[in-house]
């Protein structure tokens, strides 16, 4: 099987890559249009920040190759947040692909409410997720701790297949036709984490 992580100015890349080999997968970290596009999975991790990510993203036509892959592809954390409609963080349009928006947490909260000091910001440890849905999640159980590192989050939607809450409920994963994503770091998060990386490889279509 050929799989493949895109490439681009976001870091967490190597730990991706640790992960997979612990399953017996060997990716290809590339930025190359005709490597990706022919790959049978591919994975969008990141870390860092959305709006200098988007410019790269751009400046290198990989918005274009991602939001056309039809393979399944999985976004981890940034990934996961530059495939929605908008983010708060730099004031960025990103990629559209689901279309939710990403907000920090502590500017919205439940009932429109703002709030401060009900949680701390970034959000750096484990949380549960739960009301999981679609083969992504098979043989993980509903309250699984996942390991979470963001300040910022994907509202509640349509594409939403699992959730989380941290003072407010949110999306921890997505799904929409062959994009999948997760909030959380499955290649931090243990067992649970390696179930999900397993699932993605072997039953998503």
């Amino acid at each position: 099987m050929k799989v493949s992580i895109v490439k681009y100015n976001a870091g967490n890349v190597q730990s991706v890559l640790f992960a997979l080999e612990r399953i017996g997968i060997s990716a290809t970290v590339t930025d190359d249009k005709d490597v990706l596009t022919s790959s049978d999975k591919v994975i969008f991790p990141g870390v860092g920040e959305a709006s200098s990510a988007m410019k790269y993203l751009n400046e290198k036509k990989l918005d274009e190759v991602i939001v056309n892959l039809k393979q399944p592809v999985l976004g981890i954390c940034l990934g996961m947040q530059l495939m929605c409609q908008y983010s708060e963080e730099g004031n960025t349009n990103c990629l559209g692909i689901f279309d939710n928006k990403i907000k920090l947490f502590s500017s919205t909260f439940e009932g429109g409410v703002r709030r401060t000091g009900d949680v701390k910001v970034p959000q750096i440890g484990w949380n549960t997720i739960y009301d999981l849905k679609t083969n992504l999640y098979q043989d993980i159980k509903e309250n699984e701790y996942m390991y979470f590192v963001h300040s910022y989050y994907a509202e509640v939607s349509e594409h939403t297949i699992a959730k989380t809450n941290y003072g407010i409920e949110y999306s921890s994963s997505l799904q929409k036709n062959n994009f999948y994503a997760a909030q959380f770091h499955p290649e931090k998060s243990s067992d649970a984490g390696q179930q999900l990386l397993e699932n993605f490889i072997q039953f998503t279509k």
